[in-house]
Parts: C-alpha cells; structure tokens; sequence
C-alpha cells in the first residue's frame, strides 16, 4: 500500500531545475535512500514527501490519517523541558493510548459482549501494536543508554550542543514510530555503536523510512530500495548500496549498447539523409527530423555513460592500497603517552609506532579522546607524561573547523595565492579549473568566494587545497562529514593514491574499510588498543565476544541459583511464611490500589492544561515516573508472595 505518491513532480528555483516531471511512491514498509551529488534535490524531494516545500508543478497524494514526521537538521524544544521530558512530551498520545487501552480492558473484563466496546478496544490495542507502545518506559531507559543521553536525562535540553539535541530529537522520534519517518544525514553525531543500535531498532521495529545518508554502510544495511537523484530525473535500484552499485553497473552496459544500436541507426539515417533526393520531399520531413534527434542524442550518451563508469571505477579502486612494503621511514614514536582533560582520563599508557605509508583509522565511542590523540600527534597538546617522538617530516592537516581557509578569498585565489592559474598536484602541473573539475567544482566556481559556499562545498574546497600541499603525512579530524558520496569516492581514491602516512578520525565504517590497514581504539576509561582487522571484522567480533561475556554471566547466575536452591532444599522446609512476609502480602493489596488511583490522579492532571501548568509539568511527569516505578516494585513484591505462600501450601 502506498503511504506518499508524487505524480509528476517539477520543482524549480529561479533558472535552476532541479526535478523535472519525476513520479516517486513509498509503500509501507519500504526503507528507501534517496543518493546523488550534493545540491542535486535530495532535500527537496525529501520536503516535498513530507508537505513542507510545494513543487512548482505535479501533484503530492497522502492520505489525511498517515502520521508522516522527519528529523530536523536543527530540532527546537520548549526551553524548560529536561532531556527526558523532552521524549516524554513527544510519546503523549502514545501514553494517553496506553491509559484507554488499560481502561478499555477492565471495561471489557465486565462486559465482553459488547460489540461497540470490543470494536474500540480493538482499535486502541492495533494502534498499540502498530506502534509498539506495550513497554515504553523499557524503550525509553534503553534509548537514553544507547544515545548516551543518560547523564543528561535530568538537564535542560538546550543546555545540550547540537549533536546531542540531534540525538534527542531522534530518540523521541523512533519511540514515537510515525507511520512514515523521514530522516536527513540519521547517522551525523553518531559513533558506530550508536550507529549499530539505530539500526537494530530500525529493522526489528519494522519502519516505514525515506532517508538521506552518505553512510553507505548504513544505507547497505537498512534500504530496500535506492533511490538516485540523477539530472533532474529519478531512477530507482532494489535493494542497498552494494546491490545499487550492481545494477547501476548493468545499466551503464545496457546504456553502452543501447548507444551503440543508437549509432548504426544514425549511420543508417544519416546515408539516406545525404544521398537520397527524397529526404528533401515534405511527406519525409518528420524522418529528417528523427536523424537531427537521433544525432542530439548521441551527443548525450558518451557523457552519460563516461559519468557513470567514473563513478563505478572509483567504488572499485583496491581497498587496502601497497602491500608487502620495504623498510620504512619512521614518523612518530609514542611511548607510555597518557592525557586527561578536567579529571578524566582519556589516554593511559598507550604506545605506538607510525611509519610512513601507514594509513590508520582512529575509531571508538564519542567523546573518548580521538582527536585529542591527533591534536597530541601534531603538538597542539602536550600529554601529562608518556614521549611523542616525531620524526623530520611535513603535515598536511584537515579539521571540522576548516581553519586553513580564508571565506574573503576566491577559490582562485585560495588556489593560487601568488597568481597564475596553475596547481601542483602531487608532482603533477595542473590547471587549477582541471583540478577542482575533478573534486566536482563547474568553471564558474572559480570566482566564486569561500564564504559564499555550503558546508560540504567548503569541505571539499579544504580537501581538495589538502593535495595540493607537498606533506608526508596527512591527518584528518572527521573527513566525510557534510559530504556526498560522489565526494566521498573521490577523497578515497586521493587517499589510497597518497604515497605518505594517513591518520584519520572517522565514524564510517565503509569509508574506515576502505582505507585503512590499522585501528587505533579508544575504548573509554583511557583504554587505547590496536588492530590490523578491517573495522567490519573487528565490531563482528567485538559483539560475539559481548554476547558469548553475556552468556557466561548467565551460566554463573544459574549455576549460583542452582546451588541456592540446592542449599535451601537441605535445610528444614518452612511451613509458613515469615512475620515480615505475612505482614507485607495483607497490606499490599491497599498499597497497591492507593498507587494506582494516584497513577490515574497524576495522568488526569497532565491532561488538564489548567491542572498541569499549576503544577508545573516536569514536576508532575517526575512525580508519575517515581510513582510508576514504586507501583512496579510493590506489584512484584506482591506476586512473588502469592507465589511462596502457594509454594508453603504444596
């Protein structure tokens, strides 16, 4: 069934089209990632699913009920909510649900014949199921765990930095799961592990997703479907980013010999146009007017396909770059290097060695120290003990802040600061408009100034400027972010290429694959290790050694229990429960029932705008939370009673 149809969608910005006359449908439970070059429409395609952006043209069909919602690039919460109550205040219906559900039940536990009772109740439990709802207060701590927002789960959520704003409003929004979720860049201000458990929860709570990403393995993972934005036009491939990259592959072949049909007929056109005095007749002028269409089109072809077999050969270029490598010149030596930084260790006794052509990833969970470790590397830190050895060498560095470019200069002149128009690229003399052609910049970029660009244009300009300095050693702080994939290709096939050291700080694992033939991992707690796996195998086998850790603890916990009982069985077999026992198992049942009519005061008053902003809001979302628990403690307490005096009476 499909969820969003767009029928002949044109939009334009001024002289600028960006889709011309495209038809797009998602269907539930389709999981499509929208890909192409940065500025190509993505957004835009993606605004217009959502209602938000109309098209100049065409027609967008959704159906009033379907509950479609997306990530902002920037979300805005109230000012005085806390990271929890932020979440909390977004899953209202979703717990308004679940307390018609509950009152429904008892309801229907006294009247099950009632057909309009039982229709009701079997709406409010499909809306639940459809959306999962059964246990949120169990989603919600474990979605605070996982987003590693739950040191802040009691801060204002504006005290937070973006990212983590980012993370909140993501968390709310796969608690909430909208019949449609549309998600921009998910994975920006994700470490891997994040990363690992959005993914999960994507695939087993069945979502229904339109995205945009350049994690390509995370687009590998979750899309069933790819969808390129490719001249204004949109083409669809089943399946994720390796099989789009097949089928992408299959067309080019097709199209090649399509062209090659193409020519023959022209061939074939063009002799009759040319010797035939009837081609001047007026019955033979629509004929004529085929051989001038077909001539356009093998114009068109030759760049079509030479862009597309640019694009595949850049994917397929070798992963791990030389092998088997001669004695190498040694560029750094770090020795027991320890660091922190306002009492918490990030570095303890870590030592390594980094010899020329190295290329390493330096990967590991947010916050742990990752480009701390480069900013040590380059001298910009000094550690608290421990030697950094570096040897006679230049560096070639690139950060997120972009600090090497000046937003008043021209590419031109950033390019080619003491005039001329030429660029020396790694021993090559290059035309500086060839090169930046290369990195996807058109000729009228060239007098374009820096400050005039997007953040992934300026990205590019500072990697692009990277190659063109004469360094040994290249570290780079996060180098994919803000970019498309079309870029992200090319920055490998630069990197594989370089002939020095590459040190890189990065959360995309495809990209980490590619390039690198060592780990360096800050594992948190100042604990730094290596590797010479490739990062896919290395977090393989990092969850199995999780699990099988897991498993034992579960081996240990029954084995103990096992024993207690054992021991237990041993002793004198009580007849009755003990004073304290009896005592609880006759005043529970009370307790329990003043907490649930407290439960269902509280509930009440966070429905009432006058009751709720008398009491205040956080206060009262607190106080339920407590309430709930304590609830939950004394009704286990209860059963586990019911359970022993009925074991006593065996």
């Amino acid at each position: 069934m499909a969820l969003i149809d767009l029928f002949d969608i044109k939009k334009q910005y001024d002289v600028k089209l960006l889709l011309d006359n495209i038809d797009f449908h998602l269907n539930e439970g389709e999981r499509v990632a929208i890909v192409g070059p940065n500025g190509c429409g993505k957004s835009t395609l993606m605004k217009i699913a959502l209602g938000t952006e109309e098209p100049t043209e065409g027609k967008r069909v959704v159906n009033a009920s379907v509950q479609i919602e997306m990530l902002a690039q920037q979300p805005k919460f109230d000012a005085s909510l806390t990271v929890r109550n932020a979440i909390l205040n977004e899953l209202t219906e979703l717990r308004e649900a679940q307390e018609e559900h509950a009152r429904l039940s008892a309801k229907v536990a006294e009247d099950f014949e009632n057909a309009k009772l039982l229709a009701e109740f079997e709406k409010i439990t499909a809306f639940l199921d459809h959306h999962n709802a059964w246990n949120l207060d169990d989603k919600i701590e474990r979605v605070l765990q996982e987003f590693k927002l739950k040191p802040y789960e009691d801060r204002l959520v504006i005290s937070l930095s973006g990212g983590e704003q980012r993370r909140v409003a993501l968390a709310s929004l796969i608690l909430k799961k909208p019949d449609v979720l549309l998600l921009d860049e998910p994975t920006n201000h994700l470490d891997v592990y994040m990363v690992e458990f959005l993914e999960e929860i994507l695939l087993k709570e069945k979502f229904t997703l339109l995205f945009i990403s350049h994690d390509r393995h995370f687009i590998d993972t979750i899309a069933t479907r790819v969808v390129e934005v490719d001249n204004q036009q949109l083409v669809s491939y089943k399946g994720g980013y390796r099989d789009y990259l097949e089928q992408k592959e299959a067309r080019m072949h097709a199209l090649a010999k399509a062209h090659e049909n193409l020519l023959r007929l022209l061939k074939q056109e063009e002799e009759w146009l040319g010797k035939s005095v009837r081609a001047r007749e007026k019955r033979n002028q629509g004929r004529k007017a085929r051989v001038f269409k077909l001539r356009e089109e093998a114009k068109k072809n030759p760049t079509l396909i030479r862009k597309m077999q640019v694009e595949l050969e850049r994917e397929k270029r070798s992963w791990k770059g030389e092998k088997g490598l001669s004695k190498r010149k040694m560029l750094f030596e770090v020795e027991h290097l320890r660091y922190t930084i306002a009492d918490k260790l990030l570095i303890e006794d870590f030592s390594t060695r980094i010899l020329q052509r190295d290329k390493i990833a330096i990967v590991g969970i947010n916050g742990a120290g990752k480009s701390t470790l480069l900013k040590l590397l380059l001298g910009r830190l000094k550690p608290d003990s421990g030697i950094i050895k570096k040897g006679d060498f230049s560096i070639g560095y690139f950060d997120q802040h972009r600090e090497m470019l000046n937003d008043e200069h021209t590419l031109i002149e950033t390019f080619c600061p003491n005039g001329g128009d030429h660029v020396n690229v790694q021993g090559k003399h290059m035309h500086v408009f060839a090169y930046l052609k290369s990195f996807l910049f058109p000729e009228e970029y060239l007098t374009k100034k820096v400050g005039q660009l997007s953040g992934g244009e300026k990205n590019r300009v500072a990697l692009a400027l990277l190659f063109t300095k004469e360094v040994e050693c290249l570290i780079l702080d996060e180098p994919t972010n803000d970019l498309d994939i079309q870029t992200i290709t090319i920055l490998e096939e630069k990197l594989i290429a370089f002939p020095g050291a590459v040190l890189f700080v990065s959360h995309d694992r495809y990209f980490i694959d590619k390039i690198a033939s060592k780990l360096i991992i800050f594992k948190g707690n100042g604990v730094v290790e290596e590797s010479y796996q490739s990062y896919t195998e290395y977090l393989e086998i990092e969850k199995e050694i999780k699990e099988i850790q897991r498993m034992e603890k579960e081996i240990v916990s029954f084995s103990n229990k096992k024993q207690e009982i054992g021991s237990s069985k041993e002793k004198k077999k009580p007849t009755k429960l003990s004073y304290k026992d009896q005592r609880d198992l006759d005043s529970l049942p009370k307790e329990i029932e003043t907490l649930e009519a407290k439960i269902d005061e509280l509930n009440a008053c966070l429905g009432d705008p006058s009751c709720y902003q008398e009491k205040g809001l956080a206060k009262l979302s607190e106080e339920l939370a407590e309430v709930e628990k304590l609830y939950e403690e004394k009704s286990e307490r209860y059963l586990e009673l019911l359970e022993m005096e009925e074991e006593l009476s065996k």
